[in-house]
Order: structure tokens, then C-alpha cells, then sequence
């Protein structure tokens, strides 16, 4: 007898659906930065990617770790950005977002990393945001 075939949520994507819905338009978020990140800087950027996790319940539960590189104009600017993406993503907690059951979400931490993208450039203000969450899995469809 197989076991059953279970796919669990693409956690970037979910990240990316919760952040989306609930940031400001002018603020860039995706999975990677853009290509022209200087112009976006004066909205914000906030780039999620999976940094790790495992499965807690087999055929369940995953706890996912997400890194968000929070980017802007100035520190004080992508500061109040990575608060507010982290505290959207505590919010989340309990929902479901386009069929991924969030069950639990966690702050991990967030530090100070300016992006330097070369020695003749002044550096980019960057917080990183790392926050856990535990997402269910959904069976496959034949």
C-alpha cells in the first residue's frame, strides 16, 4: 500500500499573499528584489524566501522559516516596515490564505543589515525579518 501524496503550501507564496494584501501599493513585495531596487526604495521593498523548516505532523503540519529582506529609503523608514510586516504576519495567524491553513506564527528576529551593493555606493538601509510559521498541508488532487 503507497502513501498518500501530500504537497504542502509554498510558503513564499503564502508570505507573499499575506504581505501583498496588507501593505501599501507603492511598497515592492516579492520573492526577489527587482531589478531597478533604487527606484522602489522610496516605497519600500520587503523579498521573502524560504530560509528552512520540516515537517511536524507527517502528512500535516510544516513549521517554514521566512526571511524577509526589508528595504527602503532610510533606517527609520524600513524599521516601521519590517514592524509592520511582522506584525501583519502575527495577524495571519488562523487564517487561510488561498488554501494554506496558517496555524501558527512566530517571530524569530529581526536585525539591522544595510546592503551595501558595491564600495563606491553609500549602503541601502535593510532590516532582516525572520518569522515562522506552521502551515497545513492540503492533499494532491488527482
Amino acid at each position: 500500500m503507497s502513501q498518500p501524496v501530500i504537497l504542502f503550501p509554498d510558503a513564499e507564496f503564502v508570505a507573499v499573499t499575506v504581505l501583498r494584501s496588507a501593505l501599501a501599493p507603492t511598497v515592492h513585495v516579492g520573492t526577489e528584489w527587482p531589478d531597478d531596487l533604487e527606484t522602489k526604495l522610496a516605497g519600500g521593498v520587503v523579498s521573502v524566501t524560504r530560509g528552512g523548516g520540516a515537517i511536524v505532523q507527517r502528512h500535516v503540519t510544516e513549521d517554514v522559516t521566512l526571511d524577509h529582506d526589508v528595504l527602503a529609503a532610510t533606517k527609520g523608514q524600513a524599521l516601521d516596515l519590517a514592524q509592520l510586516a511582522r506584525a501583519h504576519w502575527l495577524a495571519a495567524e488562523g487564517t487561510t490564505v488561498d488554501g494554506a491553513q496558517i496555524y501558527s506564527v512566530n517571530d524569530v528576529s529581526l536585525i539591522w543589515l544595510p546592503h551595501q551593493p558595491d564600495a563606491e555606493t553609500a549602503p541601502i538601509p535593510r532590516y532582516v525579518l525572520v518569522m515562522q510559521a506552521r502551515l497545513r498541508a492540503l492533499p494532491a488532487t488527482p
